[in-house]
This record gives structure tokens, C-alpha cells and sequence, in this order.
């Protein structure tokens, strides 16, 4: 193994019940003073949102609010936030939702001074150097979910409408200068998109975990991160009132993205084809498809799941990590297959040369070309772990 690396950890976190009182201190010292308040239709509408708003505008720091974010937002998306953000002569960002309205608020901040198109910016080799750093406006994020992990990311998920295709817009600047993780925020949340965000933070640290690249430290936080789904997503799907589950889902959504800055692997190469073309919910998703990549990856992760399943406490063998993920699986109603998903006809054939040239597909522990990538569709379609 190559025991070198670069490793980066997150920004500022106010972590706590009722700290939402404190996003406009947050806004002031991150250096903003006329906020544009990113978010999605559906939270547009809800108290949080106003309440925010209204505080904002009270500590004197005038703001604005754009929602028009898709599930999965796309490039329109952005360039509407832009073209407001511009008219409105915002100085800054607060990125207030889910992942979607995190990441699509993020790269409106990190576009908003930029000239050159915004997939010249494209997480591949040194393209982020191509940004000007004077032209990206700060961010402070208020996350609503506890899944993406975005408000501690330096990246935003967008997709191309042109192509069908999730591309990842990475800078280190899009990093927020200060999160406010509060979960009383995630309260009441329901039940389908706590447990798709829920295991959109398990299928993050396990991607992590497994990565092949050496950083001790993303494996450290990947554990605990899975032990914390492991003990409180059931809770928190359970009863959504449930504040001290609705924390610890918080911590390991941030954990998950903290960690997978040393991998992800063929679960997202799998599920971005699916969600971008056939607009499933992202962390879902990742769910179908956990125990086919574990199948499909067991060569080269056995040992390391016993030494996971030991932590968890669990049967102390890849087999014991088996069959606790399917179990939690069924516990919380996840879909065994991409027909109980929603997609009962996909095209395999496109979605197989979608997935290895998906920017995640690197991090697999196992090589995933479109012969296996088809193999994976099928048997996630059929239900043939």
C-alpha cells in the first residue's frame, strides 16, 4: 500500500439543538452582509425558512430567497440562482436544505464572478485552478437533512441536462466558511426521506471504508459514522420527534462526507446514472444498490468488513456486515430492486457506460467496467444479489 496522502478536514460547525438562532452571527462573520438564501420549493414554503429570513433581515443583513432547486438540480437551476443572486447584488450565500439546495447553492456562490462556463470547473485533474478565487462569494450552510453531508464539502453534484449526467463542480472555496448543523431542523422530516438520507450517510462511510487509498483517519471517522446509523437511523425513522436520533444522524451525515473525501466507490458510480435519468431519490438509490456492490467487491473487502462488523458489534465477519445491512434494509422498507424503485425498464445499456466513467468509479476497491456495470444493473433490476 501507498501510505501517502492529502487529507482535508471541515470547516467551522455549530453543532446543537437551537443554534439556527445563530445564522445571522454566522452571516456576519463570514464576511456578507446581503444574503441570498438558497433552498427548495417544498422548504420555501415551510416556518424554518421565513423564520430565517426574518432574522436575517432584522440583524440588519437583507435577504433574498431562491428555491427554484430540482431534487437533482441541473444547470438551469444554477443559472437562474446566478442571474438572481447578480440582480439582487448579494455578497454571499446561505445554502439552506437538503443536498440539493446545498450543492446548487454552493456552486451558485463559487459561479457567481467566474467567466468561463461552469463544466470547465468539472472535478477532473487540476480543473478547479481554472476558477478565479476573487470571483467566489462565501457560503454558510444550514443543512435540513441528515444524508449528503454537502455543508462540510468543497464540491456540488450538478446534472447536465444535455447528457444526462451527474458532473461534480469542485473548488476547496466552495467549502462553507461556517456550518450550522441544528437538528431540531430535521424534526419531523418524513419517514421516506430520513431513511434515504440516512443511508446515503451508511453508503458513504462505507464507501470510505472501503476505498483502496490509504487515509486512517477517513476510516476512523467512517466507522463510528456507520456505527451511528447502525444504533440511531432505526430511531429516527421510528419516531421523527426523536431529537437525540435526529443529532446523531447530523454527526454521521457530516462524518460520511468528512470521510469520503478518501473514496466513494461503484454504489454512487451505480445510482448517478439511475437518479440522473430517471430522477430517483439519490440516497434510496445508494441503497438499492449496497448489497450487490458488496457481492460484486467481496474479494477485496472481506477482511475489512470483519474488522468493521467487529466494531459494530456484529458477527465479526464480512458475512455478519452481510446480513446486518439487509436486515436494516427490510427494518427500514428500503426497495431490494430498481423495480421496487420506481424503474421497471431501464436501459442498461446506456447506464453501463455511464457508470465506470462516473468520477466515483475510481475509488472502487474492485475495477468496474461496463461488462460488470451491466451485470450490476441487471441483478439490482431482478433482485439477484
Amino acid at each position: 500500500m501507498n501510505l501517502r496522502g492529502n487529507w482535508n478536514y471541515p470547516t467551522s460547525v455549530r453543532f446543537g439543538a437551537g443554534r439556527i438562532a445563530e445564522l445571522a452571527d454566522a452571516v456576519k462573520k463570514s464576511g456578507f452582509s446581503r444574503p441570498l438564501l438558497v433552498t427548495d420549493p417544498v422548504l420555501a414554503k415551510m416556518p424554518m425558512v421565513a423564520a430565517a429570513k426574518a432574522q436575517l433581515d432584522s440583524a440588519g443583513l437583507p435577504c433574498a430567497i431562491f428555491s427554484d432547486v430540482k431534487p437533482n438540480p441541473n444547470a438551469a437551476n444554477v443559472e437562474a440562482g446566478i442571474a438572481v443572486l447578480r440582480a439582487g447584488k448579494h455578497d454571499g450565500v446561505v445554502a439552506f436544505g437538503g443536498g440539493s439546495a446545498l450543492d446548487a447553492g454552493k456552486v451558485i456562490a463559487f459561479m457567481a464572478g467566474q467567466t468561463r462556463p461552469m463544466w470547465d470547473f468539472e472535478d477532473v485533474g487540476d480543473w478547479w485552478t481554472r476558477a478565479d478565487p476573487a470571483g467566489i462569494f462565501p457560503i454558510v450552510a444550514v443543512p435540513t437533512t441528515a444524508g449528503t453531508g454537502s455543508e462540510v464539502g468543497r464540491a456540488g453534484v450538478i446534472t447536465d441536462e444535455m447528457t444526462h449526467t451527474k458532473k461534480v463542480i469542485f473548488h476547496p472555496l466552495m467549502m462553507p466558511k461556517i456550518t450550522i448543523c441544528d437538528p431540531e431542523l430535521t424534526v419531523g422530516m418524513p419517514r421516506l426521506i430520513t431513511v434515504g438520507t440516512g443511508m446515503d450517510a451508511f453508503a458513504h462511510c462505507l464507501e470510505a471504508y472501503c476505498g483502496p487509498f490509504y487515509h486512517p483517519l477517513a476510516d476512523g471517522i467512517a466507522l463510528e459514522g456507520m456505527r451511528l446509523v447502525k444504533e440511531y437511523l432505526p430511531r429516527a425513522a421510528k419516531d421523527g420527534g426523536d431529537i437525540e436520533a435526529r443529532a446523531h444522524m447530523m454527526s454521521a451525515a457530516a462524518m460520511g462526507a468528512t470521510a469520503f473525501q478518501k473514496a466513494l466507490g461503484a454504489i454512487h458510480a451505480l445510482s448517478h446514472p439511475v437518479g440522473s435519468l430517471y430522477n430517483t431519490h439519490h440516497g434510496m438509490t445508494n441503497a438499492v444498490f449496497m448489497p450487490y456492490v458488496l457481492e460484486f467487491n467481496r474479494r477485496a473487502v472481506d477482511e475489512k468488513l470483519a474488522r468493521a462488523a467487529a466494531y459494530l458489534g456484529l458477527q465479526p465477519s464480512y458475512a455478519g456486515f452481510f446480513d446486518f445491512v439487509m436486515r436494516l434494509r427490510q427494518e427500514l422498507g428500503v426497495p431490494h430492486t430498481l423495480r421496487e424503485l420506481g424503474v421497471p425498464n431501464p436501459d442498461i445499456a446506456l447506464m453501463a457506460t455511464m457508470a465506470p466513467n462516473d468520477p466515483t468509479a475510481g475509488g472502487n476497491p474492485v475495477p468496474l467496467d461496463e461488462e460488470h456495470a451491466a451485470d450490476l444493473f441487471r441483478r439490482a433490476l431482478e433482485g439477484r444479489v
